[in-house]
């Protein structure tokens, strides 16, 4: 399936293609790798398919001897990397590559490291790096590689030495026991799943079970040249210090002519002893105890899918903190107990003395106490007394003068009073204890799924018995194989000096990365809106001048507080005199509005919910101008266009048209006041209520309650019209009053509007406003549409025909 893709021929280290580098360039990111996650260990990233590999390599990393060996190889064996392209160089370059990978995966503080440099020695493209492949055969085509990398170095037999086991086939005559034997190499054992309840059953068929040739199946025996009855079987002769365990789960459907995926439940231990299945030999039992430390995981069908793998941290290199329960808790069932009233419910070893003294031996499971408590007092263990004593495991190690733990600490023992309690070397039933002081090795199982890193209890392996989800590999480790306390909590442990310096400045410059990556992300530009240059008109805040001397621009950090800010306006400010507010403002279609005004200084500016191109209005907090301001969303002032009669239009008939202005008026203004600040107190207010497309326009009359209701509260909003009727206004032919609504009639062929117009373009100009007479196309509704209003005049402009008639 692999191919060539490991052979270190001339070939494989060619130059890379313009597409290999397209790929490179594509890869890399402005944006630094993020820092480890809460577990301190390092995830791989997925290249697009190589989830198979990544899942292979963390069970490497986590296998320390392999590890360590790989270390030992120095430079002046494996050569450097930088020569590889020189033809009288001997650069070894996958083994080079795996040491500077572990390195990173041990020490550099980044959440996940690439694969890329690895799977470019091997020699791939992106079509391999986007396929997956099947792991079980590339952990063999691997090892195979690195052995002839290998061959000429102090590293030679590194895999032979590590995972090469023997297997003994036998065929014993019946007739003269004539024993046939023929010795087998292995890198890994394939068992099957088919039809098989777990993996003893499975080597128990294979190496216990023998294969009889009787009846019309005989075996021809060299010795008695005679066909002749026998027994074939076959036994592990030689045990590896690592066991690899491929387990069958792809099988093919003859009936139906397809492959397909074993989902059944298939078991197996965390530790197995082996002896059964091997020749018999005068040895210690430790020799054939073994313990799993990893499971690589396949989740999908037999045409495609993913990798991940559960490890057992066995240096402790990682931070183990207890899962988060993902489920929400179970309502107690009919057959638990209610709460044990003679418990002293507070008291946490109280109640854990109690449930142990009442078990048949005074122990039980680690695993099974927080059920068992739960069961008696009828709360958990995490809920009650998690905040005050911390986990259940290490509030047993606190308290070594009532508790034991066996079995690696996985079974605890109450110590009973009066009573000679086990040495804490062996108990009265003949179980190895351990030190209360050492945590419970089930507190260093990961499940490592390419860039994500999260903690699992031992518990959790079982799920993957069966299903489509389950257990595709299994690495066991002899038992006896011991750790030195150096190793422990020591990611630097071996690792070569010259490695050390290089994650060394890796890890300094991504620290001032990550540090002038921030600085950027987080850099705002705030535009500064100075009170000096404002004036209130119309509910509203108006520039008095141009943009470019009232509006400044502050770039700053957003994660520095309030009060930095604020001494940095000062510091621009330098004439600045007394009290300094920063009030946030947003530009509305009537003018510049407040809203809430920075009060915490040691608030940051991302809380305080400044972002990007936010507008502060730097003023005393209390008037602009001589004019108190009302700041919130119940003040934003809202554009209204107010309509009345015309009265004077230069060759124009009276009462022919309507003169149209826009005013700004606070939400919180009621339509009285807004009537009154007209000068109108006897005027009519009415709102439009148009048909689409009809030349007579319907007002209806605001009635007298109106008066008292505010623009907020009539649901007034930007753009919508006001007419204003004096009650001589009802005489003309132009308006007609029927009941509470008002009719405007506009011939169409004298329809017009008179618009007001500064030529000077900035309010407050020397030059005199002019007031023109337009043609009204269309109905009134549209010709307002059309119109643009300008903050700088502070009026509507009909951007068509407004300076076609000034320039008449």
């Amino acid at each position: 399936m692999f191919g060539n893709l490991f052979e270190e021929d001339d070939e494989a280290f060619m130059p890379e293609s313009a597409g290999h580098d397209d790929r490179k360039l594509k890869g890399k990111d402005c944006e630094p790798p993020p820092p480890r996650g809460a577990t301190n260990l390092c995830g791989i990233k997925n290249q697009g398919g190589t989830c198979y590999l990544n899942s292979l390599l963390q069970t490497l990393l986590f296998t320390p001897e392999f590890r360590e060996a790989l270390f030992n190889l120095g430079p002046e064996e494996l050569g450097c990397v930088e020569n590889k392209d020189k033809p009288e160089a001997n650069v070894r370059v996958i083994p080079l590559e795996l040491q500077k990978l572990f390195a990173h995966l041990l020490l550099l503080d980044q959440l996940a490291a690439s694969t890329t440099d690895l799977t470019d020695s091997f020699g791939w493209s992106s079509n391999e790096e986007m396929s997956q492949q099947d792991v079980q055969e590339l952990n063999r085509i691997l090892f195979s590689a690195l052995e002839s990398s290998l061959v000429g170095t102090s590293g030679s037999d590194l895999i032979q030495r590590l995972y090469h086991g023997t297997v003994v086939n036998q065929i014993v005559c019946k007739e003269c026991g004539n024993v046939s034997e023929k010795q087998e190499d292995f890198l890994d054992l394939t068992v099957s799943v088919n039809g098989v309840s777990g993996l003893e059953e499975a080597l128990w068929n294979m190496y216990v079970e023998e294969e009889l040739f009787e009846g019309n199946n005989l075996y021809c025996c060299g010795l008695c040249n005679n066909l002749v009855r026998a027994a074939k079987s076959a036994k592990l002769r030689k045990l590896p210090p690592f066991l690899t365990v491929s387990l069958l789960r792809f099988s093919f459907d003859l009936t139906k002519c397809e492959r397909y995926k074993e989902m059944g439940r298939y078991t197996f231990p965390v530790r197995i002893n082996l002896r059964p299945f091997c020749e018999k030999a005068e040895r210690a039992d430790s020799e054939y105890e073994y313990e799993l430390f990893s499971v690589i995981i396949h989740k999908g069908g037999c045409y495609g899918g993913h990798y991940h793998v559960y490890v057992k941290d066995i240096d402790h290199l990682g931070n183990w903190e207890a899962p988060e329960e993902e489920a929400k808790p179970k309502l107690l069932n009919k057959d638990v107990k209610p709460p044990d009233s003679t418990l002293e419910r507070e008291d946490p070893l109280s109640v854990l003395k109690a449930i142990l003294s009442r078990e048949e031996s005074n122990c039980v499971l680690v695993d099974q106490l927080g059920q068992k408590l739960l069961d008696k007092i009828g709360v958990s263990w995490n809920k009650k007394f998690r905040k005050q004593y911390g986990p259940i495991g290490k509030f047993l190690q606190s308290h070594t003068d009532t508790f034991l733990l066996a079995s690696n600490g996985t079974r605890v023992h109450l110590k009973l009073a009066g009573s000679a309690a086990p040495e804490p070397s062996q108990s009265a039933d003949g179980e190895k204890m351990v030190d209360l002081s050492s945590p419970s090795d089930e507190h260093h199982w990961f499940d490592l799924n390419d860039s994500i890193v999260r903690p699992i209890r031992e518990k959790d392996i079982e799920k993957q018995f069966q299903g489509k989800e389950s257990a595709y590999m299994l690495f066991y480790r002899k038992l006896e194989l011991q750790r030195p306390a150096e190793a422990k909590e020591n990611p630097r442990y071996k690792v070569p000096v010259h490695l050390l310096q290089e994650i060394e400045e890796e890890n300094g410059k991504l620290t001032q990365t990550r540090l002038e990556f921030d600085a950027s992300s987080n850099t705002v530009e705030v535009r500064l809106h100075l009170a000096s240059h404002y004036r209130v008109e119309n509910g509203a805040l108006q520039l008095c001048s141009s943009p470019q001397e009232s509006v400044l621009q502050l770039p700053f950090d957003r994660r520095k507080t309030v009060g930095d800010f604020r001494l940095a306006v000062y510091q621009m400010q330098d004439q600045w005199e007394g009290d300094m507010a920063l009030t946030v403002a947003k530009s509305l279609p009537a003018g510049l509005h407040l809203y809430d005004m920075l009060l915490d200084d040691s608030q940051s500016l991302y809380s305080a919910g400044v972002s990007d191109r936010s507008d502060l209005f730097v003023w005393n907090g209390r008037e602009v101008g001589g004019v108190s301001i009302q700041t919130g969303e119940d003040w934003e002032p809202v554009l209204l266009t107010l309509l009345k009669p015309m009265e004077v239009v230069e060759d124009a008939a009276p009462g022919s048209g309507l003169c149209e202005s826009p005013r700004g008026v606070s939400a919180g203004t009621t339509l009285g006041a807004l009537r009154l600040a007209l000068g109108r107190e006897e005027a009519l207010l009415c709102q439009e209520e148009r048909a689409q497309g009809s030349p007579v326009s319907g007002w209806r009359v605001f009635p007298q309650d109106d008066m008292q209701k505010t623009i907020r509260e009539l649901a007034l909003r930007d753009g919508d019209s006001i007419l204003i009727l004096e009650p001589q206004a009802l005489d003309t032919s132009q308006f007609t009053m029927n009941g509470d609504v008002v009719t405007v009639t506009t011939p169409s062929e004298c329809r017009w509007l008179l618009v007001s117009y500064s030529p000077g373009g900035v309010a407050g100009g020397q030059e005199e406003g002019k007031t023109v007479q337009i043609p009204a196309t269309g109905n009134m509704q549209e010709s307002r549409r059309d119109s643009h209003y300008s903050h700088a005049t502070g009026q509507f402009q009909d951007i068509k025909t407004v300076h076609a008639a000034v320039r008449g």
